[in-house]
């Protein structure tokens, strides 16, 4: 998960096998924000996610933090059930700054360990991304 401008805010390590949708609860309640008035807020004002978040039961979780979901609806075949109730809707400006999170991923995979993943130990690559982490903080502190 990264903020608005690129940086970096929390990571959580699934198996391999693993949708990264089923985590997104986890991986929210791994941020703290603090606002310009220096105070900590646990919750986003708006979350954007791709399509693969489209689910019941994340909008509601969402919802009921007062997150406002700026996801797209799934593309529904044919054969699928219809959706029930109100039209999904979302912020399609807002959905357009998505690709920050697109480039943030891009900018850790640069690390060759990380998109290679060499290590055989979940905690010792989950190390190498907080480290990357790190990095990424450190490039915005005191840019070269």
């Amino acid at each position: 998960m990264c903020d608005g401008t690129g940086i970096p805010l929390a990571a959580v390590l699934t198996a391999g096998q693993a949708h990264e949708s089923t985590q997104c609860e986890r991986l929210l309640d791994a941020v703290a924000i603090r606002q310009a008035s220096g105070q900590l807020r646990q919750r986003p004002e708006r979350v954007a996610g791709d399509r693969g978040y489209d689910f019941p039961r994340i909008r509601r979780w969402l919802r009921q933090r007062g997150i406002r979901a700026v996801i797209p609806p799934r593309k529904r075949v044919a054969h699928a059930k219809p959706r029930q109730g109100r039209p999904v809707t979302y912020d399609k400006q807002h959905y357009r700054a998505r690709n920050v999170v697109e480039r943030c991923v891009g900018w850790l995979k640069e690390h060759r360990s990380l998109a290679t993943r060499y290590d055989k130990l979940a905690v010792n690559y989950l190390t190498l991304v907080k480290l990357a982490f790190i990095r990424r903080y450190l490039s915005v502190l005191a840019p070269a």
